[in-house]
């Protein structure tokens, strides 16, 4: 028998912390999530490499995560898990508390995002019932939050982009001049000025 050594170095490590994941069984896709995770803390950066690291089984190589920006504290643009780089996407569109990976050949997996702070006994009936085989429940409903709230939640929502998008609008360097028009923006008669 002949020992041989063995490089190590592109081994894909497994995680430092066990998360908080449950997982429909693979199968055709059923319903709006395909399980749930509850995350240890709110910075995605540092809680993603472990989750990444279970979910190789099952995705390959995550390529890319998507998540709503105003459910984390600002991240990466990406991260390396040690099995190639992963693309974090951070949108205020994505659906509330979810978070969707993408791995190769277009496999994708969406979660619910469970709170961080959440009563450890509601975290895990929430979870079970995301992952259950069979459910169709949106994700407002895992979350208990009903419909006359989604509507204001996502007013206060667009309230909030308007107002951002107001406050942080560069100013012009001159703003008592006006825009150059495009020659096709000018009307007739100024181009007939023009040539007077």
């Amino acid at each position: 028998m002949t020992l041989q050594a063995v490089d190590n170095s592109q081994r894909v490590q497994g995680p430092s912390r066990t998360p908080r994941l449950r997982l429909k069984p693979k199968a055709p896709r059923i319903g709006f999530v395909d399980g749930a995770w509850w995350p240890h803390g709110d910075d995605l950066g540092a809680e993603l490499p472990d989750l990444l690291a279970v979910l190789s089984v099952r995705l390959g190589h995550v390529e890319r995560v998507l998540y709503r920006l105003s459910d984390w504290r600002p991240a990466p643009r990406k991260i390396d898990t040690g099995g190639g780089p992963v693309k974090l996407d951070g949108y205020e569109r994505q659906p509330i508390s979810t978070i969707s990976l993408q791995g190769p050949g277009f496999r994708r997996l969406d979660l619910l995002v469970v709170a961080v702070h959440a009563d450890a006994s509601d975290a895990h009936a929430t979870m079970m019932r995301a992952a259950h085989p069979s459910d169709q429940t949106h994700v407002d409903r895992l979350l208990g939050i009903e419909p006359r709230v989604r509507i204001s939640l996502d007013r206060a929502s667009v309230a909030q982009q308007r107002w951002e998008s107001m406050i942080f609008k560069p100013r012009r360097a001159f703003p008592n001049t006006h825009p150059v028009t495009a020659p096709e923006e000018q009307d007739a008669g100024d181009i007939v000025r023009d040539r007077i």
